[in-house]
């Protein structure tokens, strides 16, 4: 379920197809920048009512990293 809703908020802040897979890369296969993730960081904890530290968005490389911290966070 996690993972479905983190799919939704990369595919609208990002302008994806629906082809994404808990192993991209967000930099190297989704062509996130540094300012996509801050926006996806926001709906994130919009979306899940978490906070993330800005300390946390390096440990984000992946899709995987993403919905394994709200998982943790949700627990």
């Amino acid at each position: 379920m996690t993972f479905d809703k983190v799919k939704e908020i990369l595919i609208e802040e990002l302008g994806l197809e629906d082809e994404i897979n808990l192993t991209d890369n967000l930099k190297d296969d989704l062509d996130a920048d540094s300012l996509d993730l801050a926006e996806v960081v926001i709906n994130l904890e919009e979306a899940f009512g978490i906070e993330i530290p800005e300390e946390d968005y390096p440990k984000f490389k992946t899709v995987k990293d993403i919905v394994d911290f709200i998982d943790s966070k949700l627990k």
